[in-house]
């Protein structure tokens, strides 16, 4: 009572001011506003779209138009659970290897056949996408297809926009492939409607993939000079991690050294000893004994030496300058040979990461990022204008957008940099990584643990939430991923997105809003039939997805579409599947979805590229979603 006293006091306070005919729709009005601010907010991407999200809560709580109950309600939504459980899902299936094998077999089987690639990559993405992150789908195909490119001379811009559309029609597969499928079915809960099944999607979503595929095959030398269009005679071998210490000229820089007995490193951290600023000395790992075996293990600054360890340094002294800091501070040189990382290569590896245009660590330094405190690796080596840089103090060289960092660190830390999408994107893995997994051995069980999933959800004998939390809780049984990544496979941005959008679906029905806009394009649409409602509706979809995320497209698009069918007299959930199906397909910008985001770079696109390709293939999406539909959800 006092929660709600205070609520309605909010509302008389902000209301007494004003004039009797904005009284009567202020809280309409106050929605609407904040609607549009936020998708301002969103189109200009100025902030991110989780703290976008966060401030749409508080102000449309300040606000009054919601109690802070009813705007916070999405914290309690299952379907959050369940998205926060397939991220878990998705990382058990990269660290037991699943992933990353459906990948390297498409390799494989294509042989140099552009158009065998095509599919087999549009295939494997959309079969991997179906039950894992479409983000994190990309995320593991991206080095794939530059190795594909790489062994075949095939330009690298053939494949990197069809990865992007298979991963963004793979959320058309199945109902927990991507969010805006569970957004819908949760609002045709809310309607006290028949939810959707498992794979009540599926028929349409490979009709639309059939489409996508024959598309792209057809369309692969669009984007193409002639140049690029002809493989070449002599395509390059995917580099070893021997190669890249070649390549970025670090031989004579790694070097090995014991802590002994009264050494002032013992007991301090990295952080604390000033190695970099003051000696110019990069720690990359300590190898250390570890239940009677020795490992290499991965440092930041705050790791703390211990006297025995041996260190891996990165440094470009002079032999004596080198054999000066080893008395001074009481370390034993060890042998560091030649072969020595490729030894090491299960708990060290490196990688090539390159600058997103839009990187907000462009024009900083290395020391002004903390990149090793922030992302747990060590940069040591920087490629810039077709050669590396040569420095004496790479920690001091200030980030240029066309930079490539060479990271050295655990392969963990490595993968987790795919999931900074608005600052790198890894180029390629050294060919190194083909057979590390860290849960290699426990493949047969994930796969059982995700037929079980499916099985659950498919028979309907338990919630999707709570078959999905089994599925988890067989994952960390049977040890194909731990508690630590886990929880850091979860994306929180996405699920902050979504629980701050949620708000505003269920302000719009409070305020009257949802009613109103159904009225108006109920007067407006009754005369041209259902058919033309469906068209509407997913040109409403694409054209909202032009400046926010599907997600929020969903959230927005949903109630409005299920309303309208109910006044109509139609069936809801032909409406309701179409803004599913539109969500995904939102193909024409590359600022909506972390999927197109992250091919820009690597795929060397412009704006102009996804337009191009993007505006066709939408209206053949919903040529498709219009035939089919109406089928497998009579109106």
């Amino acid at each position: 009572m006092e929660q709600l006293s205070s609520h309605h006091g909010v509302m008389s306070s902000i209301t007494a001011f004003l004039p009797d005919y904005l009284i009567q729709h202020y809280p309409l009005i106050i929605v609407c506003s904040l609607l549009f601010i936020a998708i301002l907010l969103f189109s200009f991407s100025k902030l991110r779209m989780d703290i976008i999200a966060l401030l749409t809560i508080t102000a449309i709580t300040i606000s009054g138009v919601l109690t802070p109950s009813e705007a916070l309600a999405g914290f309690s939504d299952p379907n959050i659970i369940l998205i926060a459980l397939l991220f878990i899902i998705g990382e058990s299936l990269v660290r037991t290897g699943i992933s990353y094998k459906m990948s390297e077999y498409i390799l494989k089987i294509a042989g140099k056949n552009d158009i065998c690639i095509i599919i087999y990559i549009m295939l494997g993405a959309a079969l991997l996408g179906s039950v894992m992150s479409s983000t994190g789908v990309v995320a593991i195909f991206i080095p794939v297809a530059i190795s594909i490119a790489n062994h075949t001379g095939i330009h690298v811009k053939k494949l990197m926009m069809p990865l992007c559309i298979a991963a963004l029609i793979s959320g058309m597969m199945t109902l927990v492939a991507t969010a805006p499928n569970l957004v819908v079915n949760s609002e045709l809960n809310h309607f006290k409607l028949k939810e959707f099944s498992f794979f009540s999607i599926t028929p349409i979503g490979l009709g639309v993939l059939a489409v996508g595929v024959i598309y792209c095959i057809l369309t692969r030398n669009w984007l193409l000079s002639t140049e690029q269009a002809s493989p070449t005679n002599t395509p390059p071998k995917r580099r070893k991690i021997t190669d890249l210490i070649r390549d970025y000229k670090l031989i004579g820089r790694a070097h090995r050294a014991q802590i002994l007995a009264g050494s002032p490193f013992v007991g301090r951290t990295i952080d604390a000893l000033h190695l970099r600023s003051e000696h110019g000395v990069n720690v990359i790992g300590i190898e250390r004994w570890r239940k009677f075996q020795k490992v290499l293990i991965p440092v930041n600054g705050s790791t703390e030496f211990r006297e025995n360890d041996i260190l891996l340094l990165d440094m470009s002294h002079s032999e004596a300058d080198y054999r000066t800091f080893l008395t001074t501070n009481n370390l034993e040189p060890k042998v560091l040979r030649g072969e020595y990382f490729s030894e090491q290569v299960k708990e060290v590896g490196m990688a090539e990461v390159a600058l997103l245009p839009e990187s907000t660590l462009c024009g900083k330094t290395l020391n002004e990022i903390d990149f090793r405190g922030k992302y747990f690796l060590t940069v040591i080596g920087i490629w810039r204008n077709h050669a590396p840089v040569e420095t004496n103090n790479l920690f001091q060289e200030r980030l240029e957008m066309s930079d490539t960092l060479l990271v050295c660190g655990d392969w963990g830390s490595i993968q987790k940099l795919q999931t900074r999408t608005n600052d790198f994107v890894v180029l390629d893995y050294p060919s190194d990584i083909d057979d590390i997994a860290p849960a290699s051995s426990q493949a047969p069980m994930a796969l059982i643990n995700l037929a079980i999933m499916i099985t659950l959800m498919v028979t309907g004998i338990v919630p999707n939430v709570v078959a999905a939390l089994i599925a988890c809780l067989l994952m960390g049984a049977t040890r194909c991923i731990d508690m630590t990544n886990a929880y850091k496979s979860i994306h929180w941005p996405t699920l902050i997105l979504i629980i701050g959008m949620m708000p505003f679906a269920l302000a719009l029905n409070k305020t009257g809003g949802i009613s109103l806009i159904s009225a108006w394009l109920e007067v407006h649409l009754r005369s041209f039939g259902p058919y033309m409602v469906l068209t509407f509706i997913f040109l409403l979809c694409s054209t909202v997805g032009l400046f926010i995320s599907n997600t929020a497209t969903a959230i927005l698009i949903a109630p409005i579409a299920i309303d309208l069918a109910l006044k109509f007299g139609y069936s809801p959930h032909p409406f309701a599947m179409t803004v599913a199906i539109a969500t995904s397909a939102s193909f024409i910008t590359p600022v909506s979805s972390p999927i197109k985001t992250m091919v820009v770079a690597p795929g060397g696109y412009s704006f102009g590229d996804f337009v191009k390709i993007g505006v066709p293939l939408t209206f053949l999406v919903m040529a498709v979603n219009i035939a089919l539909v109406p089928v497998f959800f009579p109106f």
